[in-house]
């Protein structure tokens, strides 16, 4: 058997004939496939499903979690740790390298485990939104899901269906097809089985329907002529393969900071092992092993270990946070991202609108009205131009105007359980439904006319009609036309005017123009509505001859309304100094409207077209990116090209949709946002993060937590990089300055001293250091966090001020350690008598208290540390609890042992503790200066 896949020209099947295609494809469009032959067809051509990037094996998955340049400093400590422990033939466990490598460890299936945890979540969206198709098997109809969907199916289609696969269409009556999600056009297309002439462009092919689209009204049958990466939205999907994606702001920053680390490691350990190997000659393998050890104790002193382990944790912990409030994270360094976006892209339709046409002015020959209320829901008023309500006149003609729009068409309207309402059928026709309730004229038209037959909309005509029986009239029948206002004017004689009928001459018919003009400045789509009374037997001839003497109506101007909490989303997003641009596949007039209602842009804004784009090389467009804030009639490649511009300027782009179309652009973003109950497949699969409820608003919150929880990152690593400066700083200017401090004295000719064990360092690092540290990753906002302008692409997460911070509180905690050890010290520049394990024992406790009092000067650089004193409680605990095992590491023999620590007596606790609080006090003097210097700027 021939692969009916090779047998008709599947990139435009649309120019053949439906009679070729059932007959290439082997199939009677009458009774469809047998269950052989879509069995056979199913397993030969596989699943009608998109190709989605394979997943790395789970070891890969596993491994990935180690790419890290922090991990490969702390790999490489481990290293040097095992190193001296065989060098030296301890028989002990190498206790450094146990250490460091459980922390990796930890930090790795954190990672793995939050990672995991969104991918489920998007798995299960995905299952909320899988496809079902009616199709013709064994001359039977049956429905199957759209998976099993196999080339030369029949698929039968009705409103509301989604279509599940490309399709040439054999039969159409009154057939529209909702194709935004596939060219972002709003407007349902009207389609109809005649082949086309020539090849199309994709949105003009209406003799196809397309995979991923909807039926909006009408009944059809097609063939099934592509699945799967062969239909339209899986090219779409291809293009993703093609499309690089950026590193993360974060993550540029943590490679950064690694690169810093690891220099500045290297160095200070070269220089401080070369000035060993000068001062004190390496002779044997205990003195390789004493150097070896000086180069980890500051490996580990540099490099603070838990800081993976801490940004995984507080990541996780707002991406549960982002759940809560509907918003999907993939991955999770994307949840800093989006609170550093600079400019937001979003599609229109469904995105910044609620996607439901709506009625919002009618205009007869007595006057004209603004509707209010949105969507669906039949709540609203008319309102008169100078009047609350409609007079005698106006109310009788808009009811013929509303009545007879609902009569022409085949949308039905019903409340669902929850008392929302929702329709069957094409959006444009369902919002006369909508109007005419609004009006309460719904009851008696149902009640009145019974429809007889019809005379369908098609693109040529831009018209329908339907031939109803009036019982209030004994019967007679009348023929009811809507569709675009210069076609009906044209067939019309006469004009309704209260209850009576007038000639409608020029001078009324240029009035009725210009109100439709009048409305389409005002990005309306327009529709017209008139009728005939039929002369009896006239009816038999069913055909375009019956539209003709009618009488004209009115028309009524439609829109889909902006989403009201987009709106005030829109304004919170340019407070916090983030763009908001509009990139939508409909009119440009249209598209100005609905950005100037929601705060977007001004009326006179400009507006770019796909059109224009093209005539604009790259340094041209470059700088329209600067300045346009609308796009409109654009391809899915316009988009992506716009949001690389934006890239290229150092914007930090997040980018909404719910098309396939946008699935490209999404995918390229610093942050693709997917719709996740619109949301198509593609568009799911190639976002970083998914709102689940659909909400524009839902953004904005996004973008406040992300903020809070970059603040709270530069909190921690502020606390973490001068604490780990303070040990650096410590072991280094304890060796140089040994015999200043007593250390030298302090060895009695035995060999090199530390200020501190490479053991006590760990313990500051893993213990004292990550539970504040993680607090800190969930300290409340303090201030408002939109007020301020989002972070540059180039600004860096630490700056210069930060190091500089960093530097001089490291300084301060090293002078306060090494200060308490001369105290207790013989030799020193204050006379002690205390041995080398008390001295080192009271300097490790005076590192340890300076870095908890640093934990509460860290959260700010310019508020005072009193101030929010009790606002965090899960600091004070992670504070108290470090104040207890350090309390224990001293006091407890296994932990003596273990960390080379003694006991201390009280009065050394009130002087260790009073030596450490230097650095709150070097703090708050720091932050007095700065504030004053700030009021009086």
């Amino acid at each position: 058997m021939a692969d009916p896949t090779e047998l008709i020209d599947l990139d435009d099947p649309s120019t053949g004939s439906p009679e070729e295609a059932a007959s290439a494809l082997g199939v009677d469009p009458a009774k469809g496939l047998s269950a052989h032959d879509a069995s056979e067809r199913l397993a030969r051509f596989g699943s009608n499903e998109l190709r989605t990037v394979k997943g790395p094996p789970l070891w890969r998955r596993i491994l990935a979690q180690f790419r890290d340049p922090l991990v490969y400093l702390l790999l490489a400590a481990i290293a040097v740790a095992l190193a001296i422990w065989l060098i030296e033939g301890e028989r002990e466990w190498p206790v450094d390298a146990l250490v460091i490598a459980i922390v990796i460890l930890l930090n790795a299936v954190l990672g793995f485990v939050e990672e995991s945890k969104a991918a489920s979540a998007v798995a299960a969206l995905a299952k909320m939104t899988a496809v079902t198709s009616s199709v013709m098997r064994d001359g039977r109809r049956q429905r199957i899901p759209a998976r099993e969907l196999v080339p030369g199916d029949v698929l039968l289609l009705e409103e509301g269906d989604a279509v599940g696969a490309d399709a040439r269409l054999i039969l159409a009556a009154s057939l529209r097809v909702q194709e935004a999600s596939l060219t972002g056009e709003s407007e349902a297309v009207a389609k109809d089985a005649a082949t086309l002439p020539a090849p199309a462009a994709l949105a003009d092919r209406t003799s196809m329907v397309f995979k991923g689209t909807a039926v909006a009204q009408g009944t059809g049958r097609a063939i099934v002529t592509a699945i799967g990466m062969r239909t339209e939205m899986g090219r779409i999907a291809t293009m993703l393969d093609e499309t690089r994606e950026e590193a993360t702001p974060l993550q540029r920053e943590v490679a950064r900071l690694g690169r810093i680390l690891g220099t500045s490691v290297v160095i200070i350990a070269a220089v401080v092992m070369a000035t060993l190997i000068i001062v004190q000659p390496v002779e044997t393998p205990n003195d390789i092993a004493t150097v070896l050890l000086l180069g980890v104790s500051l490996a580990v002193a540099a490099v603070p270990e838990g800081l993976p382990a801490i940004l995984s944790l507080v990541l996780a912990l707002g991406v549960q946070r982002m759940a809560a409030h509907n918003a999907v994270v993939k991955k999770l360094s994307s949840v800093e991202t989006l609170g550093s976006a600079t400019v937001i892209c979003s599609d229109k339709t469904g995105t910044l609108t609620r996607s439901q046409m709506t009625i919002q002015r009618v205009i007869t020959a007595s006057g004209e009205s603004r509707v209010t209320g949105t969507g669906y829901s039949p709540h609203g008023t008319f309102e008169a131009q100078g009047s609350a309500s409609l007079d005698d006149a106006l109310r009788a003609e808009h009811i013929v105007v509303l009545s007879g729009g609902s009569l022409a068409g085949n949308a039905g309207l019903r409340m669902l359980a929850d008392g929302t309402w929702a329709i069957d059928g094409d959006p444009t026709e369902a919002a006369f439904l909508v109007a005419e309730k609004k009006l309460g004229a719904d009851t008696r038209r149902q009640a009145r006319f019974e429809r007889t037959a019809e005379l369908p909309f098609t693109s040529e005509r831009k018209m329908m009609s339907t031939i109803e029986r009036d019982r209030e009239h004994g019967g007679e029948l009348v023929l009811i036309a809507k569709g675009a206002p210069d076609v009906l004017m044209d067939r019309c004689t006469g004009i309704r005017v209260g209850m009576d009928i007038r000639p409608f001459d020029d001078i009324v018919r240029a009035k009725a123009r210009a109100d439709v003009e009048r409305l389409s400045n005002d990005a309306l789509r327009t529709l017209a509505v008139a009728y005939r009374p039929l002369v009896p037997g006239e009816e038999a001839k069913l055909d375009g001859s019956l539209e003709r003497d009618l009488i004209f109506v009115g028309t009524v101007g439609i829109i889909d309304p902006p989403r009201e909490e987009a709106a005030n989303a829109i304004a919170e997003a340019q407070r916090a100094g983030i763009r908001v641009v509009m990139i939508t596949g409909d009119h440009p007039r249209t598209a100005a409207r609905i950005a100037a209602q929601l705060g977007i842009t001004s009326n006179d804004a400009r507006v770019l077209t796909g059109t224009d784009l093209d005539a604009l090389d790259d340094m041209q467009l470059a700088r329209a990116v600067r300045e346009t804030q609308v796009y409109a009639r654009v391809a899915p490649v316009h988009k992506l090209r716009i949001v690389d511009a934006l890239q290229t300027d150092g914007e930090i782009v997040a980018m909404t949709g719910d098309g396939v179309n946008d699935a490209p652009a999404l995918k390229s973003a610093d942050i693709g946002i997917a719709m996740g109950q619109t949301g198509t497949e593609v568009t799911k699969e190639a976002a970083k993060m998914i709102l689940a409820d659909d909400n524009f608003a839902t953004i904005v919150a996004a973008v406040r937590e992300g903020r809070a929880i970059f603040d709270n990152i530069r909190k921690f690593l502020r606390y973490l990089l001068s604490s780990n400066m303070g040990e650096v700083l410590t072991v280094f200017l304890g060796v140089v300055g040994a015999g200043v401090i007593g250390l030298d004295d302090a060895s009695n000719g035995t060999g090199l001293v530390l200020p501190l064990l490479a053991t006590q360092i760990l313990w500051i690092n893993l213990i004292t250091d990550s539970g504040p540290a993680l607090a800190m990753g969930v300290d409340p906002e303090i201030g408002d966090v939109m007020e301020r302008p989002p972070r540059r692409r180039s600004s860096p997460t630490i700056d210069a001020r930060m190091w500089r911070d960093v530097l001089s509180l490291g300084l301060v905690m090293a002078l306060a350690a090494l200060a308490t050890i001369d105290i207790y010290l013989p030799g020193g520049l204050v006379e002690g008598s205390h041995d080398i394990d008390h001295a080192r024992t009271a300097g490790f406790t005076t590192l340890v208290f300076a870095q908890l009092f640093n934990a509460f000067c860290a959260r700010s650089d310019v508020v005072s540390a009193f101030t929010h004193w009790f606002a965090n409680r899960w600091l004070w605990a992670a504070v108290l609890l470090s104040a207890l095992l350090q309390v224990a590491v001293i006091h407890l023999s296994p932990l003596n042992a273990a960390f080379g620590t003694v006991p201390l007596a009280l009065d050394d606790w009130l002087i260790c503790l009073a030596m450490g609080s230097a650095v709150l006090w070097f703090s708050e003097g720091r932050k007095l200066l700065r504030r004053r210097s700030t009021m009086s700027l």
